[in-house]
Order: structure tokens, then C-alpha cells, then sequence
């Protein structure tokens, strides 16, 4: 792991797979450990050249002040766009997952030509706060219970950890990989601080961001191929925001993985790679 200095920031970055092959960057939901190991690891077998990277306030990116960040949505697009330029290579296949997969969404609305492809996972096309009409909400009751725990001590490793693998059963997810993921998080975090942790850990930091104006409408204006992955059980996101995506974005698939919730299970890396790379 390293970091890039990008849009006078640091941007926390691990790479996998060759350093002259296709770009593939993969925004984080906030870290970049949202994304799996497993299908890194793939994609960089499929021939790519594979960075996934931290978003702002969160893992070796820069933090400021998680509570009141000084930047947009946009500016997070931006970033994107700088890295994927400092990274070199032409054109990137830029995806995102949860908040990420907003952040790649606005990039490549706001940066036409930057990117050759798209993958949105487990994302919505509007910002945080109430849904269109039609668009479902988060699950009444899983929030209920996701948000009736009693905080963590931040300072407790294994506090965090275990919170951590209590959300995900709450949230349809595998309780042992959210244990090792949030304690692999918590060493990455530069300090025990609630608030840096909580944005580390929750990406609480993304509900503050100003998201204006909005995008959804803008879609059908997305020219490169772009996949759409989400989970059948994605109780945080439920499936019906990417299916609109899907319909929304001219010629895009949408892969539903059917055992699935808000994270891509190592179980299913091997069809999402496969979907990715027919991409390009």
C-alpha cells in the first residue's frame, strides 16, 4: 500500500497485477477494503492492473475533519478522475461500491472521456437522505435493529470488530469476513477518535458531503459499457435501485447475485470478475 498525491491530497492506494496492463480502480465505500481480496486478485489474473484506493477521511487518505468535510460529492469525482490520470494508462474501467459506486456514477457523468467502462455494486442513483418515490428505502426494520446497538468503545479493537460482525448479520452479510475486514479497518485508522473511526467503520462522513445537484436524470447520458451488481438480499440498498440504474444507463447489464447482500462474498468473485473483464 502506498498513496498518491492528487487534487493537493493523499490518496491511500493498494495495486495488484502488472503495472502495463488495462486500469481497473476500484473506489472505496469510504475504505478500500470494500472490496474483496478475492476479486482483486482476479481481476489482476484476468490481466488487469488493479488499484483499489480509500476515499477522504477514511484509511490512508487524508483525514481533516470527518464531522464537517470541507469537499462534495463532486470534488470526490474529481478525485477519481485525478487518480485514474496520475495512475497513467489511458482510460480506466472505474467501479465503486456503496457510496463509491455514487462517487463513480458523478465521475463519469461530470468527466466524459476519463473512463472506458463502468461497475456500479450495491449502489443507488440518488444521494443519501430520502429516496425518489420509487425507488425503495432502506428496510425499515434492519435499520431499527442496525441503530438500536449501543456504539463501541473506537479504542477496543476487538469492540469494534465485534460490532462490526453483529451489523453484518443484521444486514444479511457474513458475520466472520465483517469481523476481519472491520479489524483489518480499525489498523488502518490513524487514531482511535469516534469520529475517525466512525468514518472508517460506518462512512458516516458521506451523510454530511453536499450532493447537490443531482444526478439520476443525467444517466441516460453514460456512453461507455457499465455493468450493474447487486445483491438479491441487499437490505440497505434493496435491489430495485439497480435495477433503475440498469434500465437508466443505455445497454447496461445488470448481474443480481442471488445470495448476496451489501458486500460482494468471495463466492461470487469469480462471476463478477468474469463480468467485469467482458467490459474491458
Amino acid at each position: 500500500m502506498t498513496t498518491v498525491n492528487v487534487n493537493q491530497i493523499a490518496l491511500g492506494i493498494e495495486s495488484f497485477g502488472d503495472d502495463d496492463a488495462p486500469l481497473v480502480l476500484l473506489a472505496g465505500s469510504t475504505t478500500m477494503l470494500s472490496w474483496p481480496d478475492a476479486l482483486c486478485e482476479r481481476l489482476a489474473a484476468g490481466g488487469r492492473r488493479v488499484v483499489r484506493y480509500d476515499l477522504r477521511d477514511s484509511g490512508e487518505s487524508t483525514t481533516t475533519d470527518p464531522q464537517a468535510p470541507a469537499y462534495t460529492l463532486r470534488d470526490l469525482a474529481a478525485d477519481a478522475v485525478a487518480l485514474a490520470d496520475a495512475l497513467g494508462g489511458g482510460p480506466a474501467h472505474l467501479a465503486g461500491i456503496g457510496v463509491g459506486g455514487m462517487v463513480a456514477q458523478v465521475a463519469a457523468l461530470d468527466h466524459p472521456g476519463a473512463f472506458s467502462a463502468l461497475t456500479l455494486v450495491g449502489t443507488r442513483p440518488v444521494a443519501p437522505g430520502p429516496p425518489d418515490d420509487d425507488l425503495p428505502d432502506h428496510d425499515r426494520a434492519t435499520m431499527s435493529r442496525l441503530f438500536a446497538r449501543p456504539m463501541p468503545d473506537w479504542a477496543d479493537r476487538e469492540a469494534v470488530a465485534e460490532f462490526a460482525a453483529t451489523g453484518a448479520g443484521i444486514l444479511g452479510d457474513d458475520p466472520v469476513a465483517a469481523r476481519a475486514v472491520a479489524a483489518r479497518v480499525w489498523d488502518r485508522t490513524p487514531g482511535t477518535a469516534a469520529p475517525v473511526q466512525m468514518a472508517n467503520q460506518l462512512g458516516l462522513v458521506f451523510s454530511r458531503l453536499d450532493c447537490t445537484p443531482r444526478w439520476r436524470e443525467r444517466l441516460p447520458g453514460i456512453e461507455v459499457p457499465t455493468l450493474v451488481v447487486h445483491g438479491r438480499r441487499n437490505r440497505f440498498f434493496p435491489v430495485g435501485n439497480g435495477e433503475a440504474i440498469a434500465r437508466e444507463i443505455p445497454g447496461a447489464r445488470l448481474l443480481v447475485l442471488e445470495e448476496a447482500a451489501t458486500v460482494i462474498p468471495d463466492t461470487a468473485a469469480d462471476e463478477v470478475t468474469e463480468a467485469m473483464l467482458t467490459l474491458g
